[in-house]
């Protein structure tokens, strides 16, 4: 059975269920991108992983409907079982078969999948770096390692769409570290839509380009990085706080004082130069606790980083006497933490220009 073809020029993966479980009720309905990493970001037991297995096949809806590309995967009429939908699918642990070389275990995967080739054994094994490793035993390989070849063999199948269930969850930071910059290469140079499911902040922020908030089975938020992390109306915290992501570049690597200046759609920020070579393109996470704001020149200051802004709206904070402050820098937006006290007494409003002073700015790596 193939997925039956309908008129669609939208090529979004749809995604539309409803799942009812004793104490639980996943209900979702989900336009998301077709290419790119789409992230399922929410703590644990909000739906995320009953979300991708749903699309994977691995639950089977009371009711629902599935399409990409203008074919059906499931509908009222239609039920693609897992080994017919053309997907890929990284779990926590790579579980590999142990009595398999790596490059056993990735033929293996080939062997039981119809789908084309859109990937390739050969790309695979180049975008994740383990050409040296295929004729290894899995109990001879990292933590980090293991993952890598679980991460290419579901991409040497040939998937239209990749699914990765916290594929970092088991690992630790070293290894993470290690894994991370893989993953943004896929990210890179994978023309198929990546759905990574995680609860980790510097994960999200490091490679996601659109997100989906989730709380108990529902859809809280859902929109572009960027745009979903400065909303007022729903302040989603990156870790300790809330915050935006910048996508940027390296422009000058300061020797004199180990800094490094990256440059984003709003002008430049210094940052501690971690090696990070000019002209490569990064993200730098900027928290709305270090950022302050000021209605005149704040002249001689320690604070390094300070640029020309202007107002856009206000919105509460969590606590009563705290708001947060949403500023256009150029064409990308800034979060701001002001007591109500200082707002009122600068006259903080919409349309108000300041200067944004930023105390740090984490560039992620």
């Amino acid at each position: 059975m193939h997925p039956t073809s309908q008129d669609a020029s939208d090529a979004r993966i749809e995604a539309r269920f409803r799942l009812d479980w004793p104490g639980f009720t996943l209900d979702v309905d989900l336009k998301l991108p077709s290419r790119g990493v789409t992230a399922l970001f929410g703590h644990s037991g909000s739906g995320k992983t009953t979300l991708l297995r749903c699309i994977a096949g691995l639950e089977r809806p009371s009711c629902g409907r599935l399409a990409f590309k203008g074919k059906i995967w499931q509908d009222e009429k239609t039920w693609l079982p897992t080994y017919q939908r053309p997907i890929g699918y990284v779990f926590q642990e790579a579980s590999l078969f142990a009595h398999l070389t790596v490059l056993g275990n990735l033929r293996f995967g080939l062997q039981r999948s119809a789908t084309a080739q859109r990937v390739g054994l050969e790309q695979a094994i180049e975008l994740l770096g383990i050409d040296h490793l295929l004729a290894r035993k899995p109990d001879t390989l990292s933590g980090g390692e293991r993952q890598r070849v679980g991460i290419a063999r579901a991409l040497a199948v040939g998937p239209e769409i990749l699914l990765m269930d916290e594929p970092l969850a088991a690992l630790d930071l070293k290894r993470k570290q290690e894994i991370l910059p893989y993953l943004e290469r896929l990210h890179d140079e994978l023309d198929i839509p990546l759905l990574y499911v995680s609860h980790s902040p510097d994960e999200v922020a490091r490679l996601a380009d659109h997100i989906v908030v989730m709380d108990e089975g529902r859809v809280v938020a859902d929109g572009p990085l960027g745009e979903t992390l400065a909303r007022l109306d729903l302040p989603i915290r990156l870790g300790e706080d809330v915050g935006v992501v910048l996508d940027a570049m390296v422009g000058v690597i300061d020797s004199e004082w180990h800094l490094a200046r990256v440059d984003f759609a709003g002008g430049s920020l210094w940052t501690r130069d971690r090696g990070v070579a000019p002209g490569k393109r990064v993200r730098v996470r900027v928290l709305a606790r270090d950022v302050s704001l000021a209605v005149t020149d704040p002249g001689a200051s320690s604070i390094q980083n300070i640029l020309d802004g202007r107002v856009e709206s206000i919105g509460d904070d969590e606590h009563p006497g705290l708001l947060l402050v949403r500023v256009q820098v150029g064409s990308s937006l800034l979060l701001a933490r002001l007591t109500r006290r200082s707002a009122a007494q600068l006259g903080i409003a919409p349309g108000l220009p300041v200067s944004v002073q930023i105390k740090s700015v984490a560039l992620m790596e």
